[in-house]
Parts: structure tokens; C-alpha cells; sequence
């Protein structure tokens, strides 16, 4: 619609929006209420020319043309007739004066909104790369369908009367082997974790009060978090910097922070109809009850579940949980970091991404106060970390039981750093 014509647009919402729009004139197709009816293009400006020259015109034929898309050019006459006829009004046809102040009203509209569009605060091309890459990082490194679970030692669920049923009869060797060397490259043999003492405390395993004779989901559980950390050593090495720490920090930070951003990738599996973790089939849907038949006590789990709900709350973009999870991993306070400067700058470079793509892509309410209430979420992963660390300890005093656990899990928590 042109700035001349005064649209009703109010009219235009009554109609049935379904329904064709056919120009009450010639039948042609309409574009919409021209002068209070409904016209093409061709019509409206007919009308307007015509009003505005104040024309007269007269039938060359017998004075009730009916006019078509085809012939509208014919009968001028019978052509503004039908134009009247339809309901269209001179009084809606703006003068030039109106049409010019309209325009500027248009032009003057369309500064304003590129003025706020340019002062909208705008992601940097570097980080938008950064995000770029810990998207595909995480992409690669998570599997949704959670197929890879079908490959590890089967999930075994006591009823409450004692018996167990397994959900599958597979027998299977995966990951039980799997190397102490988790930063390997392309080609380079990597450094090994160093083998580390851990200190007894003759306290902890009364204190658990759990019948570690009926572990029966810990052969499953322990694949499953074995398959977790080298998913997670995956995604940690495509963090930009990563990889330019010394070997000795990465390991150190890998140790630190696996359970953490195990938990951090968990949430993505995390329902809050059931409070369970679903990995694709019944199989593989996991419940508190299931985590205690592994080992672990209600002080780890039910904090454990209360963080996951408060994370499903914040709704965070994909963008915000890989930003999340690369700024755990490299946090440079965790014990046995040796260039703590280092990894503080790649820390520190994360967190301004977050901090702007909050800003700039994040819209209101959701984005108030998310920054502080993300950083909040590490510190409750922090106490997590050090009750997972706490249980696992009780558990792995019992031979029977940590033989049941891989390679990979007594190298990255069977240790500590001190």
C-alpha cells in the first residue's frame, strides 16, 4: 500500500483471514483495504487518480459494463461506478501534504528502529567463533539417541523384595580396558595421570550405612560414567586454550572437574515430571533408587537432584550450558594447577562470552540475574563434587566392589590431589 491510500486495516481483521481476497471491482486479486473496500492494486489507483481529477466520465455502451480484470480499462465510467458501489471513499484519499508527512512518519519510524538496532549491544565475531566451536564440541561429544549405552555392562534393578531383573542379556567388555592415558592426540603418546595416594579414613564407610553386598546397578553405572569422562576429556580438549596448558594442568583440571560437568551434561537428560534421568529407553532411565543401588547414599543425591531441578529452571540456551561447562573445566583455584594465571585468563575470557551473549541473546525475565545465578551453580557442583568424592572413597575400600569399576574411573577418582 502506497503512502496515498489510508489503510483500515481494523476492517481487514473482521474478514475471514482463510478466505481469498478478490478485488470487489474486477475481480483481480486484492492486496488489502484501499479507501474503506477491498481492491487490487490497479483499482486503488483508478479510484485515486480519478477522485483527485475530479473526472468525469461517460459510457461509450449501454452504462452497465461488468467489469473483469480484463476489460477494466474499457469502461472507465462503469469502472468508478463499481468502485462506488463497493463502498470506496474519496474522503479516505490523503492530500499531498498528508502524503508527504506520512512518508516522513515511515522514514522518520525506520531511523529510529536502525538506531536501536545499532546500539542493541551485538556478540564479536571472535566470540561468536568461541561459541561456535564449544557447540560443536559439545555436538560431538553428547549423543542424544544415547545408543552407546546398549554396549555397556547391563543395567540390573532390584525389586524390593531382594530379586534382581537385568533389562538385557549382553555381555560386553567395554571400557573395562580403557587407557590411563585420557589426553592422548592425533598421534602423540600422552602423559599418564600420576598415581597419587589416597589417604583411609577409617570413619567414612560406617557413616554411608549402605549394603554395598546389593550394588547391583554398579557394573552399569560405572561403564556409564567411565563412557561420561571420555566425553567429557573430548569436549575439554576442543575448548580454545585447552589443549596450550601444560599436560600436567590439564589433568589436573580433567580430575577436578569430571564429575562436575558430568553433571552439568546429565541435565540434559534430567526430567522434571519424574525427577529421573531418561537416556533414551526404559533401559535406560534412571531413578534415585537406581544411583543408590550403585553405591551412593541420599547426601549425594538428594542435593544432586535439587541442583538438577534448579538448572532445568534457568532454561539455558545450548549456547549458555557448553559456555557453562568449558568455564567449569577450566577453573583455575582447583588444587595441583600449576599456572593458575593461565588458566584464570582462558577462564575469565569464557565468562565475558557468557556475560554478552546473556546480554545480547538471552531476552527478559529469563536473562535477570542468570549470570550470578549460573556462577551460583558451580559452587553447588563444588560441594557435590566433594560428596561424590567422600562416597566414592566408602566404596572403593570394598574389593568386591572396586573391581566392579573401570580402568578410567579408579585413575580419575581414585586419587586425590594434593
Amino acid at each position: 500500500m502506497d503512502a496515498g491510500a489510508s489503510s483500515t486495516a481494523d476492517a481487514a481483521g473482521d474478514c475471514d483471514r482463510s478466505a481469498p481476497r478478490v478485488c470487489g471491482v474486477c475481480g483481480d486479486r486484492a492486496t488489502g483495504f484501499h479507501f474503506n473496500a477491498m481492491t487490487c492494486e490497479g483499482c486503488k489507483g483508478f479510484f485515486r487518480r480519478s477522485m483527485k481529477r475530479k473526472a468525469l466520465f461517460t459510457c461509450p455502451f449501454s452504462g452497465d459494463c461488468h467489469i473483469t480484470k480484463d476489460n477494466r480499462r474499457h469502461c472507465q465510467a462503469c469502472r468508478l461506478r463499481r468502485c462506488l458501489d463497493i463502498g470506496m471513499m474519496k474522503e479516505f484519499i490523503l492530500t499531498d501534504e498528508e502524503v508527504q508527512r506520512k512518508r516522513e512518519l515511515i522514514l522518520r519510524r525506520k531511523e529510529e528502529e536502525a538506531l536501536r538496532e545499532s546500539l542493541k549491544p551485538k556478540l564479536s565475531e571472535e566470540q561468536q567463533k568461541v561459541i561456535d566451536i564449544l557447540l560443536e564440541a559439545h555436538r560431538k561429544t553428547y549423543d542424544p539417541t544415547y545408543a552407546d549405552f546398549t554396549k555397556f555392562r547391563p543395567p540390573v534393578r532390584r525389586n524390593p523384595r531382594g530379586a534382581t531383573k537385568s533389562s538385557s542379556i549382553l555381555t560386553q567388555d567395554f571400557l573395562l580396558s580403557a587407557p590411563r592415558a585420557l589426553l592422548s592426540a592425533d598421534s602423540l603418546e600422552p602423559p599418564m595421570f600420576s598415581s597419587l595416594v589416597l589417604a583411609e579414613e577409617q570413619d567414612e564407610s560406617s557413616s554411608m550405612n549402605l549394603e554395598f553386598s546389593q550394588l547391583s546397578m554398579l557394573p552399569h553405572l560405572a561403564d556409564l560414567v567411565s563412557y561420561s569422562i571420555q566425553k567429557v576429556i573430548g569436549f575439554a580438549k576442543m575448548i580454545p586454550g585447552f589443549r596450550d596448558l601444560s599436560a600436567e594442568d590439564q589433568i589436573v583440571l580433567l580430575k577436578c572437574s569430571a564429575i562436575e560437568v558430568i553433571m552439568l551434561r546429565s541435565n540434559q537428560s534430567f526430567t522434571l515430571e519424574d525427577m529421573s534421568w531418561t537416556c533414551g529407553s526404559s533401559d535406560f532411565k534412571y531413578r534415585v533408587s537406581d544411583v543408590t543401588q550403585a553405591g551412593h547414599s541420599m547426601e549425594l543425591l538428594e542435593p544432586l537432584v535439587k541442583f538438577q531441578v534448579g538448572l532445568k529452571k534457568l532454561n539455558l540456551h545450548e549456547e549458555e550450558h557448553v559456555l557453562l561447562m568449558a568455564i567449569c573445566i577450566l577453573s583455575p583455584d582447583r588444587p595441583g594447577v600449576r599456572d593458575a594465571a593461565r588458566v584464570e585468563a582462558l577462564q575469565e575470557r569464557l565468562s565475558e562470552v557468557l556475560q554478552s551473549y546473556i546480554r545480547c541473546r538471552h531476552p527478559p525475565p529469563g536473562s535477570r540475574l542468570l549470570y550470578a545465578k549460573m556462577i551460583q551453580k558451580l559452587a553447588d557442583l563444588r560441594s557435590l563434587n566433594e560428596e561424590h568424592s567422600r562416597q566414592y572413597r566408602c566404596l572403593s575400600f570394598q574389593p568386591e566392589h572396586s573391581m566392579q569399576l573401570t580402568p578410567l574411573v579408579l585413575e580419575v577418582f581414585g586419587n586425590e590431589i594434593s
